[in-house]
């Protein structure tokens, strides 16, 4: 597939890195493709297949797009792709509601009664949106055999069930085993609101190689 991925922080790289890895024609979507940071520059030349363009450049020959951008940027990053470069396209939305303003650990800019998945599908009514793989870090995401031997559960929440289908079977190449279907978009404020169990447990824990197993 040609995927466009929005963001190059670390989520991004690794979803961007991995699918170029699997024969994907990727690009990597920022807000200006002129004023790369050093530290994607090394990570660029790492991984030449994959290009870097602006959001709306990046998004307009994508067949899937990835939300890889912070919670507080998402609505920016995909206004400026361009509402015309989205519609009818399969968006997949990682991106955490997370509110920084007092410390660390975050709390919860969107909860319990909307969620941003949700909020991204309302600006977006043609675009087919998708929640997945937020509830993991981005290691994780990418590579989840190496915990468990990869049997641990990631979700899918979203209103068109062909795009969950895609987006499964991207998951599914990633190396994951156990992808339950939650139902539609509103089933994205349970997996946005497991963020600050997540983020307690990486404290306790110390890294961020854990996640959940649904036992049944």
């Amino acid at each position: 597939m040609r995927i466009a991925v929005l963001g190059t922080g670390m989520v991004g790289r690794a979803i961007a890195g991995r699918a170029a890895e699997l024969g994907h024609e990727v690009t990597v979507g920022t807000r200006d493709a002129t004023a790369a940071r050093d530290d994607w520059t090394e990570w660029a030349a790492a991984h030449p297949t994959v290009t870097l363009a602006g959001y709306a450049d990046a998004t307009a020959g994508a067949e899937l797009v990835v939300n890889a951008t912070s919670g507080d940027g998402s609505l920016p990053a995909l206004t400026a792709a361009g509402e015309e470069n989205l519609a009818g396209k399969v968006l997949l939305d990682i991106a955490n509601p997370l509110d920084f303003t007092n410390g660390f650990p975050p709390t919860l800019s969107v909860l319990n009664d909307d969620s941003l998945g949700e909020r991204i599908q309302r600006a977006f009514p043609r675009t087919r949106v998708v929640k997945a793989l937020n509830t993991l870090t981005a290691d994780l995401m990418v590579q989840p055999r190496q915990l468990a031997d990869g049997d641990h559960s990631v979700f899918v929440s979203g209103d068109d069930a062909a795009a969950k289908t895609l987006v499964t079977e991207l998951l599914t190449s990633f190396g994951h085993t156990d992808v339950i279907d939650l139902g539609d978009i509103g089933t994205a404020r349970g997996t946005e609101m497991l963020l600050p169990l997540w983020l307690r447990l990486y404290g306790r824990l110390g890294t961020g190689i854990f996640n959940v197993k649904v036992v049944r």
